[in-house]
């Protein structure tokens, strides 16, 4: 089965309060967008639209820069922010072919959702099309669900419509199964209800859950997956981007002490995503590893080291050191307190001794 994405990234996020767009905040070294297409890699898109608006130019230009190849990556500007319905259509309009006998997997994903898995991404299209649904949408459910959509189900637990918590009855607002934005669609029928919306709400606005009910409306099966409230939590401002990065160095800690490297304390220790390490690395507290810095075995790293864009040899001992590139050769022992920079090129088994700085940055 043929898979498309849709990633909707063109909100300009305004309780950030940066100058910086939104979907460029950065999160254990990648752009936030950026861990939302990544983690479509188990399902390996034809072709991945990412909905652009606010600072296009500048979205547009990282994402190309630094999207994988398999993510087949295309991008459709939203001028005027009319909402998700009129986000996704404009992103559907990207997708080659047409949706009038196209019975293809269309998923749609917003793109400050950075902790969102390959896996359940996997599992909620594998669910979408196993039940051969019309529309399948990721749920979860939250102890205090103010503020979310909430999924209004049948008396067969057969999902109904969303309705917006400003347009929410009473009763509805007791429900606590959110709706998260994410979404799997049938494209032969995504297309036509996304032509059929109209901005009857208090936001005024073409609501892409909308969608859900129509559907629902016309008998077609609407399915629901449900995930962890945690992994499908967005981010709107900065205390929520902090959530998100310290969640997701466990994450990557977590992936580097299982596949063979030794950190004394994982909570003083901070590694991007971008990151490479041996075998038998040992990292001393007060590290952080940034950008594509590559560590070979055996090392010894830290303590209060910072390396960026930086290659360490097999079997060094790099020390309460700073190095902003360079190449520190292997069975080197570099510091304490020394400086590398980009042009630095230690040579195998160089001793720098305490308080070097490379000639350069003298």
């Amino acid at each position: 089965m043929t898979v498309s994405a849709i990633v909707l990234a063109a909100g300009a996020g305004t309780r950030m309060r940066s100058e910086r767009p939104k979907p460029l905040h950065r999160i254990c070294g990648r752009p936030m967008v950026l861990h939302v297409i990544h983690a479509l890699e188990l399902l390996k898109p034809a072709h991945t639209v990412v909905v652009v608006g606010h600072a296009a130019d500048q979205v547009t230009d990282k994402i190309s820069a630094e999207s994988p190849d398999w993510a087949n990556v295309a991008f459709a500007e939203q001028v005027e922010q009319n909402g998700t319905g009129d986000a996704t259509a404009i992103g559907m309009a990207a997708l080659s072919g047409d949706d009038y006998d196209d019975d293809a997997t269309v998923i749609v994903v917003p793109g400050d959702t950075p902790l969102l898995s390959a896996d359940t991404l996997d599992e909620l299209v594998a669910s979408h099309v196993a039940n051969s649904n019309a529309a399948t949408l990721l749920t979860s459910v939250l102890d205090d669900p103010t503020g979310y959509g909430r999924v209004i189900r049948g008396k067969d637990e057969r999902v109904l419509r969303i309705v917006e918590q400003r347009d929410a009855a009473p009763e509805e607002l007791d429900v606590r199964e959110i709706n998260t934005s994410i979404y799997a669609f049938r494209r032969d029928l995504l297309g036509p209800a996304l032509r059929n919306l109209t901005a009857d709400n208090a936001q005024g606005e073409l609501y892409l859950t909308d969608v859900i009910g129509q559907l629902a409306s016309m008998g077609h099966r609407v399915g629901a997956l449900r995930a962890s409230g945690a992994e499908t939590q967005g981010v709107n401002d900065r205390w929520q981007l902090a959530l998100a990065e310290r969640e997701f160095r466990n994450r990557t800690n977590r992936h580097w002490l299982l596949n063979g490297v030794t950190m004394l304390d994982p909570r003083q220790t901070f590694i991007d995503v971008t990151v490479q390490l041996g075998r038998d690395v040992t990292i001393y507290p007060g590290t952080t590893l940034h950008g594509t810095t590559t560590v070979g075995d055996g090392c010894d790293i830290g303590p209060h080291t910072q390396l960026t864009d930086c290659t360490v040899g097999a079997n060094s001992r790099v020390r309460q050191t700073v190095a902003d590139g360079g190449v520190i050769g292997p069975a080197s022992d570099v510091g304490p307190f020394a400086h590398i920079t980009a042009d630095t090129n230690l040579l195998a088994g160089t001793t720098t001794g305490p308080f070097y700085t490379a000639p350069d940055a003298r």
